[in-house]
């Protein structure tokens, strides 16, 4: 039997916004906002001005799942369609391919490792990771974990490890695109959030050479929960250690894009 549907209008998996072609979706949300005392909108279907005006309102009203403030931006996303619907309105992560699970799997053995000493970049199980893309200790070290959870997680479902092979964030993105992995920018990714899968690799850019990487594993509330090495649990991308965090979303400022594996 297939499982049971949660209640309420289901998030439809692409942001609800002006002109929007899903009017099933637009209707639940006018209806919402209507009985929340937004406006008194027709209910009609079309997101027109008055719909994204509510919508507005709406946002500067009220937070997130999480309690974090929304982004008063007039579009309904998986934060605020969340908002409005509950929990309940948000599917689960779609599953990614064999070698995404498997080096999701990898990479969640390796929670609560830590660099030695703190700050170091260095340890015996951080200098695995570094040598699996033929580094020392002494280098910052997140795309270094995901390789290496990759690798390993080839190894486990005698695959071959298709994410090309360095401890450099946006050379991995780079290289990612030659050699053909799906690779989805954060326009597309915020645009239609359900094409993030589980074990998609995120991929950050803070200037024209550094950025930070991990893993996607779930979403909670309309936030990704990943699993990043050479972070902590404010989200550093220079911290000391392998973390499960609830707090990146797709409208991070930083956001490149997202890596996929098959």
């Amino acid at each position: 039997m297939p499982a049971k549907p949660p209640p309420g209008p289901v998030f439809p998996g692409t942001v609800i916004k002006r002109n929007s072609a899903h009017t099933d979706a637009v209707i639940a949300v006018q209806q919402r906002l209507n009985a929340l005392g937004m406006a008194q909108l027709p209910v009609n279907g079309l997101f027109d001005g008055a719909t994204e005006a509510a919508v507005k309102r709406f946002q500067g009203l009220f937070n997130d799942l999480k309690g974090n403030p929304l982004s008063a931006d007039g579009e309904v996303g998986e934060l605020s369609w969340g908002a409005l619907f509950g929990a309940a309105s948000l599917p689960p992560i779609a599953p990614g391919g064999k070698l995404a699970e498997a080096a999701l799997d990898v990479a969640r053995g390796q929670l609560g490792v830590s660099e030695k000493p703190p700050g170091s970049n260095k340890g015996p199980e951080v200098e695995r990771y570094l040598a699996s893309v033929g580094l020392g200790g002494g280098f910052a070290w997140c795309a270094a974990f995901v390789y290496f959870c990759a690798a390993e997680g080839a190894k486990k479902i005698g695959a071959a490890n298709t994410l090309p092979r360095t401890g450099g964030v946006l050379e991995m993105w780079r290289r990612a695109k030659q050699v053909g992995l799906p690779c989805i920018t954060a326009e597309a990714a915020r645009a239609q959030p359900a094409m993030v899968t589980a074990g998609m690799i995120f991929i950050m850019r803070f200037s024209e050479t550094t950025g930070h990487t991990g893993f996607v594993e779930a979403r909670d509330g309309g936030r990704l929960v990943t699993i990043e090495g050479n972070s902590n649990d404010g989200g550093s991308r220079e911290g000391t250690g392998v973390f499960r965090l609830e707090r990146r979303t797709l409208g991070m400022p930083q956001l490149l894009g997202f890596i996929g594996l098959p």
